[in-house]
């Protein structure tokens, strides 16, 4: 009966504090993909994805009734940073569901406005450290670029800007010093440009109710990101997602960076002897190591507001584990060669480095049991069968070619032809014979597929991701054997730079026969994607192909990932670069993922039409060849 009648107060009072419309709310995840392109098209980075923002204390003055609920304490902020553009999870502070939503799209504005210079824009900010003053300068900057460079913009600026002031609290009925801070920023919000900074504050005074129209925080988009640490979780860190909680993974943390305490010794404390547990009161129980998961971590992280993080110099078990877990030279495959250098592009310093990675060649030995030449798998032969008939239409045949100058036989129409011109006194064609040709698909497509560790999900009770991929090699293959097109079957994994896995299954020479297909039933997932290097590489293979039409066929389920720095935006930057390098040299790529979550990333590193997400795995291997003949039309 308590916790019911607790839950009608807090019902209760919490609408009577007002300031929220829930049956007016919006919620991220609605417009997430419209807020983004919205930015990207108003010139906003196009290597920023769009999050959630944290919910931080402010500290403003409440009313009576919000302090007595307990509500208004935190707000979300939209903020942009190197890497993310974060706007709140859910918008609901106006009672118009259409101004919630143009909330979302004018934050998304501002933002793309930070960036975009304009003809006599400094920063007008008189010297002053307050933050509030520089965030107010910044943002009134923001606003004059985005009313000036999209005046379409305007009429939706001051429907938001009504419904804030109306919104904000009443000058009137606040102490003095914080009323002259409100009328500075109503001025700044009506005229903007026209405030250069707020009044100083008592020391007791709070601060100003936090501006919505606004973006929060003082971090410059445009400053060159800091050397992040492979040991350190960035700026950005968000806590660990549940596949069960899909939602979940729009919640963010606030990180602090504090240093390590060092360790004080001191006298030993006094203890009582007694207090030792004897023999016989022993309990063996099991109790968790330092380098054992927690179970409870992501739970545990939900209830904090603050993730405090920092460097830690001790070795764990773990780690150790991870690094040496690489197969045995008796276990592992041949390795082509003493490796390749490829660059890297490091975004942060807008920089090629050369011969910073380095890629090796494995290909399955002769007499590796593992790689033993097999037929196709049953479960895969009749599809293989109607792939055949299908692709076998796309193979080129003989035609006559008609009205040629020599051929084989004479072409009676151009022959009937030339006899009337002669008798109308005309000059008659020398083109009267038929040519049997046959034209060849000047065709060459490599198909690299990904093997990192996250291929070994299930993906159903019966299959996992590398057996999809299999799967569609094989059918691949079947298919591509029926046209006569040249093509090669690669796959890749990583362990840092040092250590590309570069697989070689089929070279363009190389028959497609039961030695391909051992080697691709030998396939197995290992390490971490280091996409761009293996697309460098795949470039420089299929640049020495002499073909009319080079097609580089992408396998993949997830972002790019590595151990070191290669994570995130430093990941999607290089492999970005790294397709544009290909697109430079003649090469169509394209990007077929079962990763869900890939239309956020996948246009900035493909474009628009350079990709196809599939959203049932098990659909893969009769749809990759059906890809293949779109792209060959």
């Amino acid at each position: 009966m308590e916790e019911v009648v607790g839950k009608l107060w807090h019902r209760l009072i919490t609408r009577a504090a007002g300031g929220h419309y829930p049956q007016a709310a919006v919620k991220l995840k609605e417009v997430e993909r419209t807020a983004g392109v919205f930015f990207r098209a108003l010139g906003g980075d196009p290597g920023l994805r769009v999050a959630a923002a944290t919910a931080d204390a402010h500290g403003a003055r409440r009313s009576l009734l919000s302090r007595i609920a307990g509500s208004d304490e935190r707000i979300a902020r939209a903020r942009m940073d190197v890497a993310t553009l974060r706007l709140p999870p859910s918008l609901d502070v106006f009672p118009e569901r259409g101004l919630n939503r143009d909330l979302y799209l004018w934050l998304a504005a501002l933002a793309a406005a930070h960036a975009q210079p304009l003809e006599g824009d400094t920063p007008a900010t008189d010297g002053t450290t307050d933050p509030a003053s520089l965030e107010l300068a910044r943002n009134q900057r923001a606003t004059v670029k985005a009313l000036q460079l999209w005046p379409g913009l305007r009429e939706r600026y001051q429907r938001l800007l009504a419904a804030t002031l109306a919104a904000r609290p009443d000058p009137a009925r606040l102490p003095p010093a914080e009323a002259e801070r409100e009328r500075a920023v109503r001025r700044a919000l009506e005229a903007p440009g026209s405030v250069a900074g707020l009044p100083p504050l008592p020391p007791k005074a709070a601060p100003a109710t936090p501006v919505l129209l606004w973006l929060g925080g003082l971090d410059d988009p445009t400053a060159p990101a800091a050397p992040a640490s492979s040991g350190a979780a960035g700026a950005e860190s968000t806590r660990p997602t549940r596949p069960q909680d899909r939602d979940s993974e729009r919640d963010a943390h606030r990180v602090e960076r504090v240093d390590k305490p060092k360790e004080k010794l001191g006298l030993i404390l006094p203890f009582r002897a007694e207090s030792l547990l004897s023999v016989a009161e022993f309990l063996k129980v099991k109790r968790n190591l330092d380098d054992e998961p927690d179970d409870n971590a992501a739970d545990a992280a939900l209830n904090l507001e603050q993730l405090a993080i920092t460097r830690d110099e001790e070795r764990v078990a773990s780690k150790v584990r991870f690094d040496l877990d690489l197969p045995s030279a008796a276990e592992d495959d041949t390795v082509l060669g003493p490796g390749i250098p490829l660059p890297e592009w490091d975004y942060r310093k807008n920089l090629l480095r050369e011969d910073y990675v380095r890629l090796n060649e494995l290909v399955a030995a002769a007499d590796d049991p593992r790689a033993a030449p097999v037929p196709l798998p049953p479960h895969l032969r009749r599809t293989a069968k109607r792939l055949h008939r299908q692709f076998a239409a796309l193979q080129p045949a003989r035609r006559w070619l008609k009205a040629q100058t020599d051929g084989s036989e004479l072409d009676v129409d151009a022959m009937v032809r030339a006899a009337t011109d002669r008798a109308c006194g005309r000059h008659p064609s020398d083109q009267l014979y038929l040519s049997l040709e046959k034209r060849e698909r000047d065709l060459a497509c490599l198909a690299l597929a990904d093997l990192s560790l996250s291929t070994d999900a299930w993906i159903s009770s019966e299959a996992r991701v590398i057996d999809v991929i299999r799967d569609s090699l094989l059918l691949f293959g079947e298919a591509l054997s029926a046209t006569g097109d040249r093509f090669a079957l690669c796959g890749f994994s990583s362990v840092k730079r040092a250590n590309v896995r570069f697989h070689r299954l089929k070279d363009f020479d190389q028959r497609f026969d039961d030695r391909v297909r051992g080697r691709v039933m030998a396939i197995k997932p290992g390490y971490y994607t280091r996409l761009g290097a293996a697309i460098r590489h795949a470039t420089s293979m299929l640049d020495k192909q002499d073909a009319a039409r080079r097609i580089l066929l992408i396998l993949s389920d997830g972002k790019p990932n590595d151990l070191d720095l290669y994570d995130g935006r430093y990941g999607i930057e290089d492999t970005r670069v790294a397709v544009i390098e290909a697109r430079n040299r003649g090469i169509v790529p394209f990007c077929v993922t079962i990763d869900r979550e890939g239309a956020s990333y996948l246009p900035h590193l493909f474009g628009p039409a350079g990709f196809a997400v599939i959203r049932k795995p098990d659909e893969l291997p009769a749809r990759l060849p059906l890809f293949y003949a779109q792209l060959t039309r």
